[in-house]
């Protein structure tokens, strides 16, 4: 395979002599390729996520592997789920080689095992209900591999990012190669295709959690209060959505034990809290069913 993000790039050739200013041009007009090689691979995108949704919809999860930087990624974009959607902090979930250290710190070696991919799929009990997504920018990490041949094994929906023309393996379901030239700095795939992996994951998760009901309209319904930024923004929406004042929001909020969905139930249907969470629960927390019939 040509290994595209290992090779060396012409257009910052002898960017060590270049001033502050051209460095930073150079390294604008790369990254305006990245938004438009993201876009050609878009049906790909939508492909993984329909099956995403059908997964998660049946109780399954929702998995990221990877190494390095991509493993950072992955966890990154997980760890954002619970605040931002208020899911299960085991619905959304990433892995690194190397585990937590690997968070901070280089461990060497630890994309090369296959096994050891093999067995974190084993031990995470990962199975045929759930979604598991590699990342790699070159698209050769053996333990990436070895995380998704297993998970294949388990009958488990697989699916390889990389920023490398990859052929598929009978063992990936969904190929998303976004192919955004080499690095300004050969090799260093934080770069243009660390933003292009953050990029697809932000449009994996978020459009995921929109066909599950996690917004509406626009606004982040499903989230978590958990400081006092949040608490304002919960109270913002709960004022848009049902036309109260600042104060009144703020006792529905309390009242519905954080949840705006259903503070926003409770006033809109002038209902106590446990109504309002059975026709939250009864409409598969589908707000705009609930609201178009107000």
């Amino acid at each position: 395979m040509d290994n595209i993000t290992e090779k060396q790039n012409p257009k910052s050739k002898n960017i060590n002599i270049l001033s502050t200013s051209e460095i930073l041009k150079i390294i604008n007009r790369e990254d305006h390729l990245i938004a438009n090689e993201v876009k050609k691979i878009l049906p790909k995108i939508e492909l993984l996520i329909i099956d995403i949704v059908k997964r998660l919809q049946k109780q399954g999860k929702l998995y990221y592997i990877g190494c390095g930087t991509s493993g950072r990624l992955g966890v990154l974009d997980a760890s954002e789920c619970p605040p931002t959607f208020s899911t299960e902090n085991n619905l959304v979930q990433g892995i690194i080689a190397g585990g937590d250290k690997a968070l901070k710190f280089s461990v060497e070696n630890a994309e090369d095992s296959i096994e050891d991919g093999k067995n974190i799929v084993t031990k995470k009990k990962i199975n045929k209900y759930d979604v598991l997504i590699g990342i790699s920018a070159s698209g050769t990490a053996q333990y990436v591999h070895g995380a998704l041949s297993m998970a294949h094994k388990l009958g488990s929906c697989t699916a390889l990012i990389c920023c490398n023309k990859y052929h598929a393996e009978d063992y990936i379901d969904h190929i998303l190669p976004v192919i955004v030239g080499p690095e300004i700095i050969a090799g260093s795939t934080r770069m243009k295709a660390g933003t292009a992996t953050k990029m697809i994951l932000n449009m994996i998760s978020t459009t995921s959690m929109i066909r599950l009901n996690k917004v509406y309209d626009n606004l982040m319904v499903d989230l978590q209060v958990t400081n006092n930024k949040l608490l304002k923004r919960g109270i913002d929406i709960v004022v848009k959505l049902t036309g109260t004042n600042f104060n009144e929001a703020k006792k529905y909020l309390k009242s519905a034990k954080g949840s705006v969905k259903i503070a926003v139930i409770m006033k809109i249907k002038h209902l106590n809290y446990d109504n309002a969470e059975i026709m939250l629960n009864n409409n598969e927390g589908d707000l705009n069913k609930i609201l178009k019939n107000s």
